[in-house]
């Protein structure tokens, strides 16, 4: 099918000839280049592949941007170490070095000139205690042949043993942005306090008298989905996702989504909340709060009981949900709790013409309809690896004072059930209706390397795992769970084993691997096509999935219209672009691409070339907020640790060496590696022979005393 943003192009009246004329002798040389570069990897493969304990030996021509690390330095100052360079024009230029906390990175030189203010003026005083504090830099030269760049002093961070200076470190190493937003940012808000426009409401599906709800953390203030429940007749009920339409606030280049674009997605760490969008939107006018009305993207669907759906309805509307439910809420209504009594003081507050009764009811037949849901999903090869998360508790000063392993419920997967198959909705209608430009997700097989060295920790441990296949894969872990019943740790351990053998799914357009349609598919869902579209306030790409939504919506209706084929607005027909069904047909006819360019035109559809840069820029900020989120929990367990001096926990051990052990903490749910040298007080015996490891803590133990370890452990 023609891509309606080519063909929009034409209609224009572009002559695309002349360009591509004009850049012929380019693309000529372009080819060459890529067709030798192409020969010389085959060649280092083929190379490689002869002599697989060898490794090719390359010499480094030219730099062709430099490293983020660059500007993203952390480390100490050394006060012991002052450097002299020269005279220049009659004075001493004093430097002095820096220390980074990543040992992958040179000792660094710093003048003293160059120190902000306040550490500049410490140093010559004599202030000793700046060694002890955090600086974040960035290095701003390093010739060639030298071992020490240069590097300049940004900001002093504060003690290196608090919490709040390793956080800031943490933030600042991955870019992540904690600043205030920009006031031109500011002023794309619209003022407070925000009413919908009474054309809102006429335009607009009005979804306001359906029993609505959201099931959030308890803490959540940003709101960005919600739950709707109707019972149509005895055997059909519609069930639907109600998503916040940001699309309508966060506007094309505007410097709004300029800065949303940038912060990529929400950041969330303990005691710390890192927004993509100012609160005034995420946490007001868009959050989907009780008892206002709010303006959404909804998503609905017909089911029987037995969860096979039988109609979709897509577009926009007015909302408003009669109760915010926590997690835990919810999960006592699934577990029969929330029981009405006649004064109707129980329960969560309520908003509006709908009573606890109604939530009640419509929450357990929503979660009886998700779990067959969910039961399709796994038997039709989806996977799932739950693997625990540890959750920290603080006292009063804000200190980690405890922790404990999260573990989510019924209710979490309710949430979860209905989100897939949303998100796996607006993906199979955008990619059909923008084949060229689509933005969505997909998720790659497992290396196969990595899947051998899973099996093979599995059977050391008694277990056969055939991973030889993502089907067998999908069958082998229901197995495993079964078998592991009595042994919950030794699964969680093996999950998280599976968790690590998994390569990540990544954000991609559509137009980048066209007539290559197998790689588009999602491996841990086991399905063709995947995008994310119920997190507008949290993750960048599901505003550019809104707006391609929000297009082929508009261009459906406008097809409609001319052909006067349009199902009623008020249920849920076979229409041509949204529905079940695509009509293809519909799609490809003049009137039907017509109508799609002129709605990409109007909603800010980016150009396949646009989508590919932000899928990039998404996944590079995706993996910086994971690995803060990881980094963020190392500090606070060691701040933990800290406190708490000492701290009992099971633990298994997983392997055995001659220098080092690998144990699993259950409490942290946590895997490391303990080198013997760096344990005061240790005495090691490694019996070769047998396998054996004797640890002891004293030499005058008696033997009774002492801890046998076999590496086949």
């Amino acid at each position: 099918m023609l891509d309606p943003i080519v063909y929009g192009i034409k209609l224009k009246g572009l002559n695309d000839a002349l360009t591509v004329e004009e850049s012929t002798d380019s693309t000529k040389d372009t080819d060459s280049e890529q067709e030798e570069a192409v020969r010389a990897l085959k060649t280092i493969g083929a190379t490689m592949s002869c002599n697989p304990s060898k490794r090719p030996a390359v010499k480094v021509l030219s730099i062709i941007r430099s490293s983020p690390r660059r500007d993203a330095v952390i480390g100490l100052l050394a006060l012991n170490s002052w450097l002299t360079e020269g005279e220049t024009n009659g004075r001493e230029l004093d430097y002095i070095q820096l220390i980074p906390t990543d040992s992958k990175l040179s000792t660094m030189v710093i003048t003293v000139e160059s120190l902000p203010g306040c550490a500049k003026e410490r140093l010559i005083n004599g202030d000793v205690s700046i060694e002890r504090e955090l600086v974040a830099a960035r290095i701003e030269e390093w010739k060639e042949g030298s071992d020490c760049p240069k590097a300049q002093v940004i900001r002093m961070l504060g003690r290196a043993e608090e919490i709040e200076p390793q956080i800031s470190a943490v933030l600042f190493e991955h870019a992540i942005s904690a600043a205030n937003f920009s006031s031109d940012s500011l002023s794309c808000l619209p003022n407070a306090p925000w009413k919908i426009p009474a054309e809102e409401y006429e335009t607009r599906k009005d979804l306001r008298n359906t029993c609505t709800f959201t099931i959030d953390p308890a803490s959540a203030a940003d709101l960005d989905d919600a739950l709707p429940f109707e019972k149509v007749s005895e055997k059909v009920f519609r069930i639907g996702v109600h998503i916040a339409d940001v699309s309508r606030f966060v506007l094309p280049d505007t410097a709004l989504d300029r800065e949303a674009r940038i912060r990529s997605t929400s950041v969330y760490i303990p005691q710390h909340k890192l927004l993509m969008l100012p609160p005034e939107l995420s946490e007001q006018a868009c959050s989907l709060v009780p008892g206002e009305d709010r303006l959404a993207f909804s998503i609905s669907w017909d089911t029987d009981d037995t969860g096979n759906i039988t109609g979709r309805w897509i577009g926009r509307s007015v909302i408003r949900s009669c109760c915010k439910l926590s997690y835990d809420d919810a999960q006592d209504i699934i577990d029969g709790g929330f029981e009405v009594d006649v004064s109707g003081k129980t329960g969560p507050k309520l908003h509006g013409q709908f009573e606890l009764k109604d939530v009640v009811d419509s929450l357990r037949s929503l979660h009886g309809i998700t779990k067959k849901m969910r039961e399709i999903r796994l038997r039709n090869g989806a996977f799932w690896i739950e693997i625990p998360k540890i959750v920290f508790l603080f006292d009063e000063s804000g200190n980690p004072c405890d922790s404990l392993l999260g573990v989510r419920k019924e209710s979490s997967f309710l949430v979860e059930e209905l989100m897939l198959l949303a998100n796996r909705s607006v993906a199979e209608v955008i990619s059909k209706a923008f084949p060229g430009c689509a933005l969505l997700r997909r998720h790659a097989e497992p290396k196969s390397m990595k899947l051998k060295e899973f099996e093979e920790f599995c059977r050391k441990r008694g277990l056969e795992l055939d991973a030889s296949s993502s089907g067998k894969l999908h069958l082998a872990l229901p197995k495993m769970r079964e078998k592991l019943k009595t042994d919950p740790v030794l699964l969680q351990i093996l999950l998280a084993r599976a968790a690590r053998a998994m390569q990540l799914a990544v954000y991609f357009c559509t137009g980048d691997l066209r007539g290559r349609e197998d790689e588009w598919a999602h491996y841990g869902l086991s399905i063709p096509l995947y995008t994310h579209f119920t997190s507008p306030l949290r993750r960048y790409p599901d505003i550019v999935v809104h707006r391609t939504l929000a297009a082929v919506v508009e261009a459906e209706e406008a097809y409609a219209e001319k052909r006067q084929s349009c199902a009623a607005s008020d249920g849920i027909g076979n229409r041509c672009f949204t529905g079940l069904y695509f009509d293809e047909e519909a799609a490809e006819s003049e009137e039907g691409r017509e109508a799609l360019v002129c709605a990409a035109v109007r909603y800010g559809v980016p150009a396949s070339e646009v989508v590919s840069e932000v899928a990039a820029y998404c996944n590079e900020r995706k993996r910086a907020g994971k690995h803060v989120e990881q980094s963020a929990e190392n500090v606070y367990l060691c701040a933990l640790l800290k406190n708490k001096e000492v701290m009992f926990s099971d633990a298994r051990v997983l392997r055995v060496g001659s220098t080092f052990m690998t144990v699993y903490i259950n409490k942290f749910a946590i895997e490391r590696r303990i080198y013997f040298g760096e344990v005061e007080g240790l005495t090691v015996e490694w019996i070769r022979t047998t396998g054996t490891l004797v640890l002891d803590t004293l030499k005058t133990k008696p033997l009774r005393e002492v801890i046998f370890l076999r590496s086949a452990v």
